[in-house]
């Protein structure tokens, strides 16, 4: 039986907002252990075929974050700060380097579904609709969708 969907990718069509919604057969600490842990982090972001290298991790409140995904002689660098770090929430922000002017400002929450199972909510507000649909057209979801998919692995492997 599987307990884990794809992702739900969702445009506001109002705002300049991206909703994703994913289920996992992970627990709400397993999730944010993932997102938190630069080692982990760095093992399941992105699309299959990247490698990531952490450039800096302070993963706290007021803390800060860096990280470069590289495939086929090609890098791609992030960076943000990480505002608040719970358990149940994350609030940063998401910079990809050659975009500098582009922040996003995401929220990340780890809801409880019961029986080892969590729901990751994410949303991210960026500067304008036009940016939003950028982002969309870039092919997130499939960085989106094989990241989670590592992810799931790496839960279901005893490695979260």
């Amino acid at each position: 039986m599987t307990t884990s969907t794809g992702a739900r990718i969702e445009a506001d069509p109002t705002l300049p907002v991206i909703r994703i919604v994913r289920d996992f057969a992970a627990t709400p600490m397993q999730l944010f252990r993932a997102h938190t842990d630069p080692d982990l982090f760095a093992r399941w972001v992105g699309p299959d075929g990247m490698a990531t290298r952490i450039r800096h991790w302070d993963a706290r409140s007021g803390g800060a974050w860096s990280y470069v995904a590289a495939r086929d002689g090609q890098e791609y660098g992030f960076h943000g700060t990480f505002h608040e770090v719970r358990p149940d929430r994350i609030v940063q922000t998401f910079t990809f380097d050659g975009e500098p002017d582009g922040v996003a400002l995401e929220t990340l929450l780890f809801e409880d579904l019961g029986d080892g199972r969590s729901r990751l909510r994410t949303q991210s507000l960026v500067e304008s609709i036009e940016g939003r649909d950028a982002w969309l057209r870039s092919g997130m979801e499939v960085g989106v969708d094989q990241g989670y998919a590592k992810l799931e692995a790496l839960v279901a492997g005893g490695h979260v």
